[in-house]
């Protein structure tokens, strides 16, 4: 399993991060690897909403079905996620509300590849710092977004 972890501080409510977060259609907006949502899902997205998305790493598209497992409104999302061939995922959205009305928003990412230890060695050889480089990018797009 690998883990991407990263933390960001927005100028912005965590009501308003919130918003954007949990609104599937704006995820071309701020997810650098994101290319396609398919079907229309509920929005705001609740707990058990479901979501079809084409992801776009080291030159392959590939499809993630996500289900939003945990909400606790304005604070915390959890999302697992299913892939090809059997892969997992783990999202974690955490927000706080700084003292100066701005939000700390904390990222975690837990993918299991398919195969067990041969493709845990295999996604670390194809994938390496791709996907911590790539959380951080959407992460201040994020940012950009909702401070202008």
């Amino acid at each position: 399993m690998s883990t991407v972890e990263t933390t960001i501080e927005i100028a912005a409510p965590p009501q308003a991060v919130w918003d954007v977060l949990m609104d599937a259609g704006r995820l071309h907006e701020w997810v650098t690897i994101h290319r396609r949502l398919h079907g229309s899902p509920d929005n705001p997205l609740q707990e058990g909403s479901e979501i079809v998305q084409t992801l776009h790493l080291r030159g392959v598209n590939f499809k993630v079905r996500w289900t939003v497992e945990k909400l606790e409104r304005p604070r915390v999302a959890v999302w697992e996620g299913r892939g090809p061939a059997h892969s997992k995922a783990m999202t974690r959205y955490e927000l706080r509300e700084n003292d100066d009305g701005g939000t700390r928003f904390h990222y975690v990412n837990e993918f299991a590849p398919p195969f067990g230890p041969l493709g845990n060695a295999a996604s670390r050889a194809l994938v390496g710092g791709v996907s911590q480089r790539e959380a951080q990018a959407s992460l201040q797009r994020l940012k950009a977004l909702l401070e202008k």
